[in-house]
């Protein structure tokens, strides 16, 4: 399959500030980007930088990106599962995970999750994908927000709605596992009938759970 990417970019103003939410981005201006010292819910600020510089290399990624001039202050990538996932069991070359999300915490009051699934969105190819995320509440800043495991799931559903993303069952043991834990996904338009029974086979290893 062959990933075509279309850049797309808005801009998020609020008071004197202006943020530029762009992408899919390319190598060279990754490179030239510093990260926010705020974007340290993976790793440290540089390490997950050299992260998104692997990320990139790959055909099928897809990194979008905030920034404040120079400086990423949010981002999300897509890329194809992890081998060790369930989801790449699918074998789909049109399916792709919302692999990260990441807004700093200086900059939480601009909508930018949800303005960056919104770019992500408005490449037209998007139409020719499953995408999907997992959500799971041990990964999701509770402590720095204040808010409880289901105020958070809230919050975390509507910004994937913005991207089209909307909860789909499975029998999945990690997502399983707890109530909160959820699958998400956006099947696009013209992702095809066959991919569809496919990401619905792996969805359910349980056939009494259809």
């Amino acid at each position: 399959m062959k990933h075509k990417k279309t850049y797309h970019s808005l801009e998020v103003n609020r008071g004197s500030k202006s943020i530029l939410v762009e992408g899919p981005i390319k190598k060279e201006a990754l490179e030239s980007f510093r990260m926010d010292e705020g974007l340290v819910a993976f790793r440290p600020p540089e390490k997950q930088k050299e992260a998104l510089m692997k990320v990139i290399e790959f055909p099928e990624s897809r990194i979008i990106v905030a920034r404040d001039g120079d400086k990423i202050v949010g981002y999300a990538t897509f890329l194809y599962p992890d081998p060790m996932e369930r989801w790449s069991e699918a074998e789909l070359d049109n399916l792709l995970e919302l692999g990260a999300i990441e807004i700093s915490s200086e900059y939480r009051g601009f909508s930018l999750g949800k303005n960056i699934l919104k770019v992500s969105m408005m490449d037209d190819a998007m139409e020719d994908y499953i995408i999907l995320t997992t959500e799971y509440y041990w990964h999701w800043d509770l402590r720095g927000t204040g808010l409880s495991i289901w105020q958070y799931r809230d919050v975390m559903e509507k910004v994937m709605s913005a991207g089209g993303l909307e909860p789909y069952a499975t029998d999945d043991p990690e997502i399983c596992s707890h109530p909160a834990n959820t699958l998400m996904a956006r099947i696009g338009s013209r992702a095809g009938h066959d991919s569809v029974l496919e990401f619905n086979r792996v969805r359910f290893k349980h056939k009494y759970m259809l």
